[in-house]
């Protein structure tokens, strides 16, 4: 009964461990492993009471919880939309990533309790694993993508304990954390030692496996020169105090700094080069003409740079499509990544993944409603095109990189695909500059690291107004930059050409977990109609 009435208590306690634990908060993921236990006591206490309603009050303590946890974790969203827009819209649009996702976490703890009714304690554990693993990958895949919370990255600060993400990716992660929670929660309902140790031991063996394999994981020495730059322009300005010209000489004089005869690669940030280009006519445009004069003494050097770009479909109407008033053609705008070398190759990647609202209109045919909101936070009303698959731009000795840009970094398997096709380093490009000072920068950096572990390749990481910088294969931030600060960092990154098993098979965790949530609604649908059946027949 004392659990029941502190039951708001426990719910606020697991929000604040989850909180506690994330990134970029250093040492504390260790909470992870616990956090979930005040939840589950509740849980169970209102399972166990004659409280009416119980699906409803375990479905509203869960939302609670989670709807805290995330708000006080993404809390910048809210700072980058107030930054754009007057408080009652960004506070409305904020409501999307705060609540959206604290709504499907707390779908899956109902699910959970839900298939405790019809089936025994071990099914309703497997329910709330693959109900859990089900909803990130929803998350991760729809119009209203937003897998920035999802468990598994919240070791992103204490990489040493993960190593072995190089084969289950950030959903192993998941898994580990829950199953802990599970184990801890039954040690302690029936005060068995038994499964204490068991899990104790869930937690320890992977620990010390992955420390293990931190402290012998060595490279192969196979370095190339790369320079990123970090030119410092305010977002909110981008498109008055400086012209293009003096935006993209600002970049040619940062990279000079660090510019060696021997360097491959000058990665410079999202939308670098701004004004939007026709693709077809990039040779005659003159910021490109700019940055190949720039590239004339340095023989074998590239340019990886973002840039806004679009492509003319004349007459014709396309996805994603704007009618130009102007010329009477239509349009479609990209958020895209350049390659240009000494040579007349040029290299476009079209941003994939976009963000909602921003870059691109959800659902749009129930959201058209929304659009003039969506734009007035600088995104297309329209959408921005983008590519259905990542791709590689390869310099001329034949090196691949994978260019990423800004959120995709986001994405394991989406990066993991990239580097299957034959990229030796990923390079990511971004402007986190829209958040201001918060911990959104640091998060954004933290979860580069399980990208550099999952694939086992440097990050080389351009941000226009920080954090850039270098992440070595294991995880390691070897150099990074200071926030709002303009610089430029070089570092002999080792090409990679072997792929780890999460390259090769990506999310294959999320598979199996889909795929066990189906079986599990099925069989509970199925024992819930032989009950109703009994009832009716008793």
């Amino acid at each position: 009964m004392q659990l029941t009435q502190n039951r708001y208590f426990l719910a606020c306690s697991t929000s604040f461990l989850l909180w506690l634990a994330w990134p970029p908060m250093p040492y504390t993921s260790f909470l992870l492993f616990v956090a979930f236990l005040p939840l589950l006591f509740a849980v169970e206490a209102i399972q166990t009471s004659d409280l009416p309603n119980k699906g409803r009050k375990v479905f509203g303590l869960a939302f609670l919880s989670f709807a805290l946890w995330n708000t006080a974790s993404i809390y910048w969203v809210f700072n980058s939309l107030h930054a754009a827009m007057p408080l009652p819209a960004a506070l409305a649009i904020s409501l999307i990533p705060f609540g959206l996702g604290a709504l499907l976490m707390a779908l899956a703890f109902w699910g959970y309790y839900a298939v405790s009714q019809v089936l025994n304690k071990t099914w309703s554990y497997a329910a709330l694993l693959c109900f859990w693993i089900s909803y990130e990958y929803l998350h991760q895949t729809w119009d209203l993508a937003f897998p920035w919370m999802n468990l598994g990255n919240g070791f992103a600060q204490t990489h040493q304990l993960v190593q072995w993400y190089e084969y289950t990716g950030v959903y192993g992660g998941t898994l580990w954390i829950l199953l802990a929670n599970i184990f801890l929660f039954e040690a302690l309902s029936h005060k068995s030692k038994k499964l204490g140790l068991i899990g104790l031991a869930w937690i320890i063996v992977p620990t010390v496996f992955s420390l293990i394999r931190y402290e012998t994981f060595t490279e192969k020495i196979n370095p190339a020169n790369v320079v990123v730059v970090q030119p410092n322009v305010d977002p909110y300005q981008k498109y008055g105090s400086l012209s293009p010209e003096q935006q993209v000489a600002r970049l040619i004089a940062l990279s000079i700094q660090q510019a060696q005869p021997n360097t491959e690669y000058f990665i410079w940030p999202e939308t670098a080069m701004v004004g939007f280009t026709d693709e077809e006519q990039i040779r005659a445009n003159g910021l490109y003409l700019q940055v190949l004069n720039f590239l004339q003494p340095f023989a074998n050097a590239n340019v990886l740079s973002g840039i806004e770009s679009y492509k003319n479909f004349g007459k014709d109407s396309v996805a994603s499509a704007q009618y130009d008033n102007g010329s009477g053609n239509f349009l479609v705008p990209y958020n895209s990544a350049i390659q240009i070398e000494n040579s007349a190759q040029v290299q476009f990647y079209h941003k994939s993944k976009l963000v909602p609202g921003v870059e691109q209109l959800p659902f749009p045919r129930f959201f058209s409603f929304f659009k003039s909101a969506f734009s007035a936070f600088g995104g297309s009303t329209g959408g921005y095109g983008k590519q259905a698959k990542p791709s590689v731009f390869y310099a001329q000795s034949g090196m691949g990189v994978s260019p990423i840009i800004c959120y995709e970094s986001i994405w394991g398997s989406y990066v993991a695909e990239s580097v299957k096709q034959g990229a030796g380093f990923i390079a990511i490009i971004t402007n986190d500059a829209w958040w201001g000072n918060t911990s959104g920068k640091d998060q954004h950096l933290a979860y580069a690291k399980l990208r550099a572990i999952e694939n086992r390749r440097w990050v080389a990481r351009s941000a226009n107004t920080g954090i850039s910088g270098f992440i070595n294969q294991r995880g390691d931030v070897v150099k990074k930059s200071r926030w709002w600060v303009p610089t430029a960092l070089k570092a002999d990154v080792n090409l990679n050409e072997e792929q780890t098993f999460y390259t090769q098979y990506g999310d294959f965790l999320a598979t199996l977990g889909c795929s066990g949530a189906f079986v599990i609604v099925l069989l509970a649908f199925y024992m819930r109609y032989k009950l109703q059946a009994s009832f009716k027949t008793s």
